[in-house]
This record gives structure tokens, C-alpha cells and sequence, in this order.
């Protein structure tokens, strides 16, 4: 595939096979070559939007090495388009590709704040902080037309009930009025994900993420606002970002962010041939080399499924950046501290409430 021919402002570059499917298809380069040729348009490339209705939204996380008790997702797939996106592989349960039909396919969970006020209203829940997404961006751009997350942050501020948020999208300052109240009950906490401070690599990493300006403007804005800020600085992508360790910790911690997090990148299920073909079509002359020092990290595969193990990398070039990392805290981080969110104030409202019945 050419340079001219790769699908511009999409992450992937191919449909892989789903493993729960008998049959398959196959996205032929030949035959897309072909339909060019030819002045045909073989993809148009458009974004669909399908309407689903899950029975519960709020989804207990049994990962030990993720760092959240639960989660929700008020989107499944993700038009943003990371191509290193764990996510991916999620879409193949619903019957489609962790390719161009997770970014292209986006499932969209209309009665999630209603779903989420029957859970926080159950005698039987206990509060602990809820993170909006563990799995596919909250803000992405399916929100500025369906308000779903800020319909949910409504019921978390009605409730008194904390929740943490992921997310790489400034759309998320539409929502400072809430986020701003529910910061002076302690009930809202950010996590503000920044891969690289170079543009062309944003673009080709994540195509249809807002700019790393917008990002970090993003988190001077929650963090004068008195909203803390976590940023994740993930993933590392060895030959990628790998340099930019201490320069992305400077910059975040200049914006005013509390803390930070990071992952070594690892390429599980079909992520692993999805990032294979996409870095051999756009950057073809680092293509082996950055595949080589990825397996490096993961003993000689580009994925490792063992807890404990499989964010972190081992071996040199894992411990290189574990120890940038070290340092990178020292030097920008020292004096920081996050704040533990507020889970009192959910159970006084509901004691109250249940009262007056």
C-alpha cells in the first residue's frame, strides 16, 4: 500500500477477522487499489452510530492491575482511533472487527443515566468511585451529539456518589459547571491521557484525538478549577514515544497536573495484527525495529496476558523506562499528592432519602 492509498484520519487499516465468527471477510489492498484506479469509491469511510440497550451499565472490574473496582461505558468502539487501543478487541463480542469497524461502529447506550440512578439508588450498593471509561473514551465524539456522559455526571452530582474520569478529549470542559460542583463535595477526579507532545505523531497514533495543545490546556483549565488531575502518559511505545518520557512529565506537571501514570504498550488479541499492518504502512523504515523492542518487553511476543507483568514489560528496554519514569516523579511529581475521593456523602444522602419513605 502506498502512502497515497492508506486511509487517512482512521487508526486502522484493515477489518481483522473476528475469532468468535465462522465466516470472515477479507479487505483486499489490490482490490481497493483497483476501485482507486478506477474513480470509485470502494469505503466512504462514514461513522454509524447503532443504538443498544445492556440491562446494567455499571460493570464490576476483576483485573488486578487495572486500578478501578468498576467502570462504565456509555459507548462501545471508539471513533478516536488509537491503534494501540486494548478496547478493540471488545468489539469482537458484539459481532464486529477490532479494526476500522471498532472506530467506525460506534454502539451508543442512550438509557445509561437511567440504568446508573436505579444502581446508586439500590439499598444494596456501597459507594466506591465509578470511572467512566475503563474501556472506550467517555468524550469522544459521539458525546456532542448524544450527552450521554453529561446526562450520567448529573446523576453522580444528584446522588453525592464519586466518579473518576478517563479520557484524551478537551469536549470535557463543556461539563466544568458540573465537574466544578461536584470538585467541592471531593467527588470528581480526571485522567487525562497524552501520549506524545509531537503532533505528527498524535496523528498517525491517534487521528481523530483533539490536538496535545488542546490537551494540555485541558488540564491547566480542570486544575484552576480546583478538579485534581492524574495524567496517563500511556502507552510507551518503544522507537515511538519512548523518548519523550521526561519532556511529556515536565510538560503535565507545568499544567498543573497532580500525578501521572503509565503503561508499556502491549498488543493483545487482534491488536497485535491491527498495529502490525498499520505501522508497516505508515511508518515502514521503524516498522521492525520498533515491532523488535516491543517484543523485547514481552518475551519475545508482542503481548503478555500475566498480571503484574503485561502493563509493565520486562527485560532492558522495559526497565529503561521504569526507571525514567523513577525519575521523571522526582523531578517534576515530589510534592504532589492526589486526593481519595469522597464515598461518605453517597451513603448520608441515601440514609436520608430512604428516610422520608
Amino acid at each position: 500500500m502506498t502512502n497515497k492509498s492508506i486511509l487517512r484520519g482512521r487508526g486502522a487499516q484493515q477489518n481483522s477477522s473476528n475469532k468468535f465468527l465462522e465466516f470472515s471477510y477479507e479487505q483486499r489492498d489490490d482490490f481497493l487499489e483497483f476501485c482507486r484506479l478506477e474513480g470509485e469509491e470502494a469505503d466512504k469511510n462514514k461513522t454509524k452510530y447503532i443504538p443498544i440497550f445492556p440491562k446494567t451499565i455499571v460493570n464490576k472490574v476483576t483485573s488486578p492491575d487495572i486500578g478501578m473496582e468498576f467502570s462504565m461505558n456509555p459507548y462501545q468502539g471508539c471513533e478516536h482511533g488509537c491503534i494501540y487501543c486494548y478496547a478493540r478487541n471488545t468489539h469482537e463480542y458484539w459481532g464486529y472487527s477490532a479494526g476500522l469497524d471498532f472506530e467506525r461502529i460506534i454502539l451508543v447506550k442512550k438509557d445509561a443515566p437511567r440504568l446508573l440512578e436505579d444502581k446508586l439508588k439500590s439499598k444494596r450498593w456501597k459507594a466506591t468511585t465509578i470511572v467512566l471509561s475503563g474501556n472506550t473514551d467517555c468524550y469522544q465524539p459521539a458525546e456532542k451529539q448524544f450527552e450521554i456522559t453529561r446526562a450520567c455526571l448529573k446523576v453522580f452530582l444528584k446522588y453525592k456518589h464519586p466518579v473518576s474520569i478517563i479520557t484524551k478529549n478537551g469536549l470535557i470542559l463543556r461539563d466544568l459547571d458540573i465537574l466544578k460542583e461536584l470538585a467541592n463535595d471531593n467527588l470528581i477526579a480526571v485522567n487525562i491521557s497524552i501520549t506524545s507532545l509531537s503532533e505528527k505523531t498524535r496523528r498517525i497514533l491517534e487521528p481523530r484525538t483533539v490536538s496535545i495543545k488542546k490537551r494540555l490546556e485541558t488540564v491547566r483549565i480542570l486544575s484552576e478549577n480546583k478538579i485534581p488531575v492524574n495524567t496517563m502518559l500511556a502507552p510507551i511505545i518503544p522507537g515511538i514515544n519512548s523518548h519523550e518520557i521526561l519532556n511529556l512529565a515536565k510538560a503535565v506537571s507545568d499544567n498543573g497536573a497532580l500525578s501521572f501514570g503509565f503503561t508499556v504498550v502491549r498488543l493483545n488479541g487482534a491488536i497485535g495484527q491491527i498495529f502490525t499492518d498499520w505501522i508497516h504502512k505508515t511508518l515502514p523504515d521503524k516498522a521492525t525495529k520498533v515491532l523488535h523492542q516491543i517484543e523485547e518487553c514481552h518475551g519475545g511476543t508482542l503481548n503478555d496476558s500475566r498480571f503484574g507483568l503485561r502493563n509493565r514489560g520486562e527485560g532492558k528496554i522495559a526497565t529503561q523506562i521504569h526507571d525514567l519514569m523513577t525519575m521523571a516523579k522526582k523531578k517534576y511529581f515530589n510534592n504532589k499528592t492526589r486526593p481519595l475521593l469522597n464515598t461518605k456523602l453517597h451513603e448520608q444522602f441515601k440514609d436520608g432519602q430512604f428516610k422520608l419513605f
